[in-house]
Order: C-alpha cells, then structure tokens, then sequence
C-alpha cells in the first residue's frame, strides 16, 4: 500500500506541475520523502541505460530517445532535463503503473554527474554512457578529477560501460573493468598537432600522474593520447567517427553511414556518435540510425534559430562557467566563412550560486573570434564590463566591439540593416532575455 500510494501522490503531483508548467522534480522530491527507497519498489524494464557527463547529456540523451522511438521503441525518458534524484523519481513513477512496473520498453535516464552516485544506489543502468568531463560550474564542482571521484562511486558490477576513448579521464573509468564499449574519433582534417586552448586537462595522466603526449588533438584535451610513464593511451573504439567536413556539414561513422548536420560543431558530432553507440547496442541498423540523424535539429532549446528585423541568426546555449562549451560555440561562430556578427551575453553568474565569480571566462579562448569570418562582436549584460576586460586580453581591435550593458539595446543596435547572420552565445539562464527580443524560428 505504500508503495500505491506514493507512486499515486507522485503522478497527482505530476499532473497538477503539468498544467502550470512546473512539476518536473518536485513530484519526486515528495515521493522519497514517503518513501526513500521507492525506486527499489518499482519493477524496471530490460533495459536502463543511463547518461552522465558535463556536456551533451540532455542533447545525446534527446538524440537517444528519438533514434529508438523512430524505430519502434517506447521510451521512458526525462525530457525536461530534471536529472537529480528527485527528477529521476519523478519520470520513473510518472512512467509506472500504479502497481510500481515501468510501462516502456526502455527507461532512459539522464543524470547530473555530481548526483549519480545517489540515484544509481536503487537503479542500476544495464548501459552507462559517459560522454565527457570539463571544469564546469567550479564553484559547486571543483576540478573534473573530483567529479570522477563522485561518479565513481555510481558505477556497479554489471552494468555495461560506454565511454568517450578520446577523453584520458572518461576512459580511466575502465581500469579494472572488462565490460566497456568504446566511441571516439579517428584523426580528423580539423585536428591541430598541439593543444589550442587555454588551460590542459589532459597534461598528466589520470592513472600514474606522469606527463602525457598528444598524436592529435581533436579539440581541448579531447584527442589521442598516451602516458609516457605507464604507457595509458587511448583505446581502440567499436564506434567511430572517421571523418568530418564541417564545412560541407558531414560526419561519417564507421566508414561507411554519413550523416548530415545541423549544427557543424565538434562537440555536436560527439553528441551524435554517442547516440549512435547506444542506438546500434540496442539493436537498431546504422544505416536506420544515420537517416534518423540526418539533419536533426535539437528539440531542448540549446540551439535555437531566428530573424532580428531582417536578419537570421542562432542561437548557442553554452553553460556559463564551462568555458569548453563556450569554445565550441565560438568555434561554430567563427568557422562561419558567409560572415556573421557575434552577440555575446553574461547577464547571470552562476544559476544557484551567486558568487558573481567571472574567473572562467578567462578559460575561454575568445580568441577565436579574431578572424575575417567574424565581423562586428557585441557584448551585452550586467557583466559587459568584465567581458570588456576580459577581451582585453584578446588580440581583438577595440573598433570591433560593441558594448551595451542592456540586452534590449544590444539588441536595438543588431537590428539594422547589415546583412551578416548573426551568432547569439549565452547560458540557459539569459536565453529567454534575447529571445524575448527576436522572433523564433
């Protein structure tokens, strides 16, 4: 009867949240107080495949859920992102019949990394997908070897590893462990011989700490690697991306299923082969998969396109203080060879902590944006300042930079009647101040 009862309060709760907008984890949160160990109450399907990481989880787990249900597969997945434990209480027992059994095929949880170890004690992921680990948000996560630490502890005997081969700490996940899949990328025509970026995660090796070398960098410390003490390297991969034409906008996998992008970004492309590695685990024919892909335009918010007056423009949801995904979302700016203007916006710091800590967009490399495909660069919000500062450290002409420290204004001077497509970066938090000014698409 407790267990009724809980699963009831939850999908009332559920229901009520559904009707106003809201209700995605508070529904959970009260069902574990009735219950703390709900989740080991309820019966589960055959397959649980989770998905963690500090970027693309919400992205590769919507790739996910529509490859498998293109293909006939109920899923059960947690599509507004809510990916702490009380989220995930909330999808499995919304997703369950009263009795506590899940009605789909297949549960598909995304988990933020640092809580993982919290959700994965009652369920255990029959797949694990690790996409990644960046600094991201240091002020509640410190350095990535202290989330490894944490997530760690989230792995058990019997649960299938599929893990980024071309990240040395991802992979280091697998000592000691025989039951991994590996993805990663073969070297590509955009790859640099020595690191471009700021800082380097990827200097020393995560297993002995001696010094690392790189044969290729994909981007960051993401690439081809090996210890030259212990000899740790990156593995050899089942899935694989073996070439990329950003400009044309296609990846290859496999050699032989292409597929064409929406988003030419190198941090997309990994997104979609990890879709990929899940998908064809579970069953589905590549070639199914990459006509599934083909083109697929993210549904989450991440990347959204539309006119300011009579010009286009997108955009690119980077999280603040996770200067990896700032990078990637320039680098599609800036690889932009039609000409565009770039809008860069910091009006929050820091969703739940207000430390007004601007410190990480010195690990960006604006850099980037020093080319002549990017035009005019304006940036807006109440941290204008501290990007002015900040880009004056950049080898960018002042000339080029437009500084306006209302979004309502910045967006006033882009409305005009230049003809370069416009590039919007900003985090989850200010997107809606920038949208509330232009028309979606």
């Amino acid at each position: 009867m407790k267990k009724f009862f809980t699963i009831l309060i939850c999908k009332l709760l559920r229901f009520a949240g559904k009707l106003i907008g809201k209700g995605s984890s508070k529904p959970g949160q009260v069902a574990l107080k009735l219950c703390p160990d709900i989740l080991s109450r309820v019966q589960l399907p055959k397959y649980i495949i989770a998905v963690t990481g500090s970027n693309g989880k919400t992205s590769t787990v919507e790739m996910i859920a529509h490859i498998l249900t293109q293909n006939g597969k109920s899923v059960a997945w947690n599509k507004e992102g809510s990916n702490q434990i009380e989220g995930v209480t909330t999808l499995v027992l919304d997703s369950s019949t009263l009795g506590g059994k899940v009605k789909s095929d297949i549960l598909l949880i995304e988990s933020d990394e640092r809580f993982a170890r919290y959700t994965f004690k009652y369920i255990k992921p029959t797949h694990y997908v690790i996409t990644n680990l960046y600094r991201d948000q240091l002020t509640r996560n410190g350095h990535p070897e202290w989330v490894y630490e944490a997530l760690l502890d989230s792995i058990t005997d019997g649960t299938q590893l599929i893990l980024n081969a071309d990240d040395p700490l991802v992979s280091s996940f697998a000592e000691g462990r025989k039951d991994v899949v590996w993805f990663g990328a073969d070297k590509l025509s955009s790859d640099t011989p020595t690191l471009e970026s700021v800082y380097n995660d990827g200097a020393y090796c995560p297993v002995c700490k001696a010094p690392m070398t790189y044969s290729t960098h994909h981007y960051n410390h993401i690439g081809h690697y090996r210890c030259t003490a212990c000899g740790y390297h990156r593995h050899d991969t089942q899935y694989t991306i073996t070439s990329v034409d950003l400009d044309k906008g296609e990846m290859t996998i496999d050699g032989k299923h292409t597929i064409t992008l929406a988003l030419k970004s190198l941090y997309n492309i990994y997104n979609i082969l990890s879709a990929y590695t899940v998908a064809s685990i579970v069953g589905v024919d590549g070639a199914k998969i990459a006509a599934d892909m083909n083109n697929y335009v993210l549904k989450n918010g991440r990347v959204i396109t539309f006119t300011l007056g009579s010009r286009k423009g997108t955009l690119l949801t980077s999280k603040h203080e996770n200067s990896i995904s700032y990078d990637q979302s320039l680098r599609v700016a800036s690889a932009y060879k039609q000409g565009c203007d770039v809008l860069i916006i910091v009006d929050a710091v820091s969703r739940k902590y207000f430390t007004s800590d601007v410190s990480w967009l010195y690990d960006i490399d604006f850099d980037m944006l020093n080319n002549k495909n990017v035009h005019q660069i304006v940036l807006a919000g109440k941290y204008v300042n501290d990007l002015a500062v900040r880009f004056s450290y950049t080898d960018i002409p002042n000339d080029r930079i437009k500084l306006f420290e209302d979004i309502g204004e910045a967006a006033d001077h882009l409305n005009s009647d230049r003809k370069e497509y416009i590039y919007a970066i900003t985090c989850f938090s200010d997107k809606g101040k920038l949208l509330a000014k232009v028309k979606g698409e």
